[in-house]
């Protein structure tokens, strides 16, 4: 029999379709109160209706409109979070792009970085007060094993140098788990773990927006992907497992603990990443890390 959880609240972001879609589905059925983050109202409302045919409580799902490559869209979709629950059990980062060719935001920075990476943490940091009220609480983080390839140019973040669609991609996949790691140990014995998962390869409209060259080798390569359920599993996993209630600082493909490149554990790069993202967001999110006797 499945656990029932209701009372707890999940959002997941990037939940009108593909993984996302499937994440919020199999956690409505399990009773959840469940924020359906998308970008569309069109899509939203569509999702929002298709959860509710096999959600335990079907009154219980809220869809949340933001662009999250608009850095003041991610502020209000936070304060529309922090309005409308007292709590959040569970956080799943889930939304994501790859770009065939560099697009800058409105913001001004590179538009993959700013969805992929910026977008999660600044919602992350701008929400945590809400994670921590629901302690023992959970943060994952989608990456992919794209991030083996990944790097992280400091010296050119946005791309402006050189630009190529996949080692953007795994750069800021490579972000994710730096993120990842690093907010885990910030926050240990704090009862908010971190986690970051891969949901495989999966046959969802990802690369739709990317023409020709990327639909054709979508096309070519659907029969050997994941279908969105089974690439949702590892997300569900892991914010539902009770034996992972104390694991943090992980990264799980296909519902178990994997290793990440060296790279994704280095401390230092993790630390400059979180200065950069702070500046780039301008959130001091190490502040929302120190209890309020504490802060100036």
């Amino acid at each position: 029999m499945v656990q029932d959880f209701e009372g707890r609240v999940a959002i997941v972001t990037g939940a009108t379709g593909g993984v996302g879609l499937e994440t919020a589905r199999e956690l409505a059925r399990r009773g959840f109160t469940v924020g359906v983050h998308g970008r569309s109202e069109e899509k939203g409302e569509a999702a929002i209706r298709s959860i509710a045919d096999t959600a335990r409580y079907p009154d219980r799902l809220h869809f949340l409109k933001a662009d999250l490559a608009d850095l003041s869209a991610v502020r209000s979709l936070a304060g529309t979070i922090n309005d409308r629950f007292a709590k959040v059990d569970v956080l799943i980062n889930n939304a994501g792009l790859v770009n065939a060719r560099r697009k800058v935001t409105i913001d001004g920075f590179e538009e993959t970085f700013a969805v992929n990476h910026l977008a999660h943490f600044l919602l992350t940091g701008l929400i945590l007060d809400r994670i921590r009220s629901a302690a023992p609480a959970r943060i994952i983080n989608l990456s992919s094993n794209a991030h083996l390839a990944g790097k992280m140019h400091f010296d050119d973040l946005q791309a402006e140098r050189r630009y190529s669609t996949f080692g953007v991609y795994g750069n800021t996949k490579l972000a994710n788990l730096l993120f990842t790691f690093e907010l885990a140990r910030r926050l240990s014995g704090s009862g908010v773990t971190v986690n970051a998962v891969h949901p495989g390869a999966v046959a969802t409209g990802f690369a739709q927006n990317n023409g020709g060259l990327a639909m054709l080798a979508m096309r070519i390569l659907r029969p050997f992907f994941l279908t969105p359920e089974k690439g949702a599993a590892t997300s569900i996993h892991v914010a539902t497992a009770p034996e992972l209630e104390a694991v943090t600082g992980r990264y799980f493909y296909k519902s178990r603990q994997h290793k990440t490149s060296a790279r994704a554990q280095d401390a230092e790069t993790a630390r400059l990443l979180w200065e950069r993202s702070e500046e780039m967001t301008g959130y001091p999110f190490a502040e929302s890390l120190l209890p309020a006797s504490l802060l100036p």
